[in-house]
């Protein structure tokens, strides 16, 4: 069976959901080959492995740590010099997009970005894609080399399937522009606990509706009791409600969750185009004539600080 190349997203060598996402949808077009890079990159494999990877190809260097995406761009095109792959699988991460861009341009080869589904086709891999602010759904093929395909987070479920997940060590050669942009600082972003808003299976936004910064903490008692992240429209963020980090839109961040609640917000086209394509879809908002309903698959007609407040109090309930 042809095998396909997952770059693997982890810290430390705790590997990230989307990750062991890819392995399932990797799984579907052949034998599934790990790249792990960086620091932690071996401790990865025994958590690759439940989750399908037949091999996992394992290399660091301070160059990972150091500079920008370059080094990790030679890894993955040695990878694929070794393997000969059927597919390159990246995250749908801002980093994880540059690093497929720079890989299929030098491979010679088409990429797609921001997949929401893969499949195998007669002629390659088929991704899903919902292009024109999630207006349209499309399938695609590369037509040309090593499909190259980035996959949005919860674009599947995560299927433990135990394989082999042999180490292996993968030799790298860093080209000249591999140092080329050094990291000079890194400032750890303030945690919050919450999930991360891309990854998460629910998030909860709120938008103009809530009306100021303070009262997102009615938002956030909701995220909370529901283990969930927080996101924001743009017009919340534009007046200093929340931080722009976790806007969520077409100028924002696009989110997939199973669960996405929006509270307060009108549901304009920019907004619509960052999580429609969301599982499970409920809005809370007092104009009935809100846009926003035109796509949900719940919708309350309500003011949200009387609506999400019991919502608040029924789940904690719930949970005993």
């Amino acid at each position: 069976m042809a095998e396909v190349l997952v770059y693997v997203d982890h810290v430390d060598g705790a590997v990230r959901k989307p990750t062991l996402e890819l392995l399932t949808l990797a799984r579907r077009l052949g034998d599934p080959v790990a790249v792990a890079l960086g620091n932690g990159a071996a401790d990865t494999a025994a958590v690759l492995a439940e989750h399908g990877a037949v091999k996992v190809l394992t290399h660091d260097a301070a160059e990972y740590d150091d500079y920008l995406v370059v080094p990790k761009v030679d890894a993955l095109q040695a990878a694929h010099g070794a393997v000969s792959p059927a597919a390159v699988l990246v995250p749908s991460s801002a980093e994880g997009k540059e690093i497929a861009a720079r890989l299929a341009l030098r491979v010679h080869a088409g990429i797609i970005t921001d997949a929401i589904d893969v499949e195998a086709g007669d002629e390659g891999p088929v991704a899903t894609q919902s292009v024109f602010a999630a207006a349209f759904t499309t399938k695609s093929r590369v037509a040309k080399g090593t499909p190259v395909i980035t996959v949005k987070p919860n674009s599947a479920a995560v299927e433990p399937a135990p394989a082999d997940g042999a180490v292996e060590a993968l030799s790298v050669t860093f080209s000249d522009l591999a140092t080329s942009t050094r990291v000079t600082s890194r400032t750890p972003r303030e945690s919050t606990g919450r999930p991360e808003l891309t990854e998460a299976a629910i998030v909860v936004s709120g938008g103009r509706g809530v009306n100021g910064a303070e009262n997102f903490a009615v938002i956030e008692a909701l995220a909370d009791e529901l283990g969930a992240a927080v996101g924001a429209s743009r017009a919340a963020v534009d007046a200093g409600w929340y931080p722009h980090t976790n806007q969520v839109g077409q100028t924002g961040k696009s989110v997939s969750p199973q669960l996405y609640i929006a509270a307060g917000i009108s549901g304009a086209i920019q907004h619509r185009a960052g999580m429609q394509t969301s599982k499970t879809i409920v809005a809370v908002n007092k104009d009935a004539e809100a846009p926003i309903f035109d796509l949900v698959d719940y919708g309350i007609v309500g003011d949200l600080f009387d609506v999400v407040p019991q919502l608040t109090e029924e789940i904690k309930t719930r949970k005993g």
